[in-house]
């Protein structure tokens, strides 16, 4: 198990990253992720498994007859977020193969079928979007509205779609491939320091709160910087700024039950000597109640267009992507608890294909790796040799108690 783990940890460690910054910047269908792609299917083959790439861009890499039904899926994503770490996705993809080779050492023969999953598009990076490739897959995503959407460089995803070899008018919800799957289990590692406190390398997933992304275009009037007097000017920045800071009150007012961030912006002209003319930035928005969510955008929304009154500048804001709250399957994460023993239950505020497939009805699990320094999205996101290992024994033992089969 530790020497298949190593081998492709090795194998896949500088694909898509900075040298400079040790960031990874694996977006989909760019260079680094077919490259991630690639690495998948020739794990698939080395394996004797059968690779399935299904209308939406998703890798299966099946372990007996996927008509069978009733199949259980292991998996994640290997795409990132801009200067990504290396865990946040690649580590359920890696500990699915390595659990498997574990068991399949022992002689292991499942009794229902098993598959690997690579998601694709899960960060959203490239067209804004989150679990793009489960969402499509499941319905939750329009197949015409993914085809329109564009990235930073103009392109939509149709376009790029068609240059990486794909078919976009094939996008959609597919209900062969969903009625395949008995149940989802998804190992990634903690984006935050709870199982650091609690001193266990391996946690149970219990729910993922309610999270949205909300796009606020902020207009005023492009001036001079230096001719033009401050109280003539028609700021959007100024907009923007004053939203980005009341949106930070708003989340810390809930007593760490919510989160605001706007992590994105983007300014025409985007001169240095320029008072531009109007502003997007992008919020991120999590809480851990529906209602509480809805609270802080609408607030948010709220005080940026009294100060857009103020400035004499507009706002409006379009709601891009919202992923309700998801309670994991409590029969599932009854067994697996019983089988781990003892591990603790947690829940997360991060967004998860798991999530996807438990709101289209799916049983889904998930499992979390300690990550040492809390921090995710970021090159100094990181877990441990052992822990990781402990990972996919947590894995290969959820593997034994759903798939049944013999030794």
């Amino acid at each position: 198990m530790s020497d298949s783990f190593a081998a492709m940890w090795d194998a896949v460690h500088d694909i898509g990253r900075n040298p400079d910054t040790g960031g990874y910047n694996r977006f989909v269908w760019n260079d680094a992720d077919q490259t991630m792609r690639e690495w998948f299917a020739g794990e698939a083959a080395n394996r004797g498994l059968d690779l399935y790439v299904d209308r939406n861009g998703n890798q299966w890499a099946w372990w007996g007859d996927p008509a069978a039904g009733d199949a259980l899926v292991l998996g994640s994503h290997l795409d990132s977020v801009p200067e990504g770490g290396a865990y946040d996705g690649p580590l359920g993809v890696l500990s699915s193969y390595a659990a498997l080779d574990s068991l399949r050492t022992k002689g292991f023969r499942p009794d229902r079928p098993i598959a690997v999953v690579n998601f694709v598009d899960e960060e959203g990076s490239r067209f804004g979007i989150s679990c793009a490739g489960s969402r499509l897959l499941t319905g939750g995503l329009d197949p015409e509205r993914a085809r329109a959407l564009r990235d930073r460089d103009g392109r939509t995803m149709a376009e790029v779609l068609r240059r990486a070899g794909r078919e976009p008018g094939e996008l959609g919800r597919d209900d062969e491939l969903l009625g395949r799957i008995g149940c989802f289990v998804e190992l990634h590692v903690e984006q935050g320091h709870d199982l650091v406190d609690r001193g266990h390398a391996v946690g149970l997933g219990s729910e993922i709160w309610p999270h949205g992304r909300f796009r606020f275009d902020f207009t005023g009037e492009a001036n001079h910087a230096g001719t033009t007097r401050m109280e003539d000017r028609r700021d959007p920045m100024l907009t923007y700024a004053m939203t980005a800071l009341a949106a930070n009150k708003r989340a810390r007012l809930t007593g760490g039950e919510a989160r605001a961030t706007f992590g994105r912006i983007e300014v025409e002209p985007g001169g240095t000597n320029a008072v531009p003319s109007r502003v997007q930035a992008w919020l991120d928005a999590r809480a851990s109640e529906q209602s509480m969510l809805r609270e802080l955008v609408e607030t948010v929304t709220r005080l940026a267009t009294e100060r857009a009154g103020r400035d004499d500048t507009s706002v409006t804001m379009v709601a891009e992507s919202a992923s309700p709250p998801v309670r994991f399957d409590r029969a599932l994460a009854s067994r697996l608890a019983g089988r781990l023993g003892g591990v603790p239950v947690i829940p997360t505020a991060a967004g998860h294909d798991a999530g996807v497939l438990s709101a289209a009805g799916i049983p889904t699990a998930m499992l979390f790796v300690r990550n040492p320094t809390g921090i995710s999205h970021s090159p100094e996101e990181f877990a441990e040799r052992d822990d990781c290992l402990a990972g996919v024994a947590a894995l290969a033992a959820c593997v034994e108690e759903f798939a049944g089969g013999a030794t």
